[in-house]
């Protein structure tokens, strides 16, 4: 039923999602002449790889070593905008339909994360991955990992198609509201190298 559901929604947005997400791809492409979209492997169901889709809100900036600009510098004015409205997130309806990623449930991560769970964190990768999630409705980017593992885990072993659904309109809040999108002092979010030491990810 979970999966019918994600399907019956992902394809009812999909036209005005097909529409806000072409308008997106070419203004950031003519302001900054650089691919709109962000691809990146991540983590899904049983930890196996896939391919996950963004709007970009960062631009590709190196330094003379070819190492990466920090986020504060790549993060474009236009990004911020698709980062208040979750408007990047969007491609990863395409996700959700190819059956990658569901609506709701634990945010994919990198592959890089997956030797760095403890046992009791592994389990939020039991189910499929989601555009939004318990985590998401409650703190976002403005909570640290081990609270937005503490939710994910919850989540998995707390299922029910109510709990979809209140995480679905509270989603809707969040994200008219633009509340916990970045968090504090970051860019963006901070990158997980194992319960307790923490740096930046995209």
């Amino acid at each position: 039923m979970k999966r019918l559901i994600d399907i019956i929604v992902a394809l009812s947005l999909g036209v005005v999602a097909t529409l806000l997400v072409s308008s997106c791809a070419v203004i950031f492409y003519l302001l900054y002449r650089e691919a709109p979209f962000y691809v990146s492997e991540r983590a899904g169901k049983n930890r196996k790889a896939f391919r996950i889709y963004k709007l970009k809100s960062m631009r590709h900036m190196v330094d003379s070593s070819g190492e990466l600009l920090p986020d504060d510098v790549r993060l474009t004015s236009f990004g911020l905008f698709l980062r208040k409205y979750s408007l990047d997130e969007l491609p990863q309806l395409w996700n959700v339909l190819k059956g990658d990623m569901s609506l709701i449930g634990p945010r994919p991560l990198p592959m890089e994360y997956n030797h760095l769970y403890s046992e009791e964190q592994r389990k939020r990768n039991d189910v499929r991955p989601g555009i939004t999630g318990l985590a998401q409705v409650n703190g976002r980017n403005a909570i640290s990992w081990e609270e937005k593992f503490a939710r994910d885990i919850y989540y998995v072993e707390n299922y029910s198609a109510k709990l979809d659904f209140k995480i679905f309109i509270q989603t809707i809040g969040k994200v008219l509201g633009s509340v916990d999108i970045n968090q504090d002092n970051h860019a963006t979010a901070e990158k997980f190298q194992g319960t307790g030491a923490n740096t930046r990810v995209e």
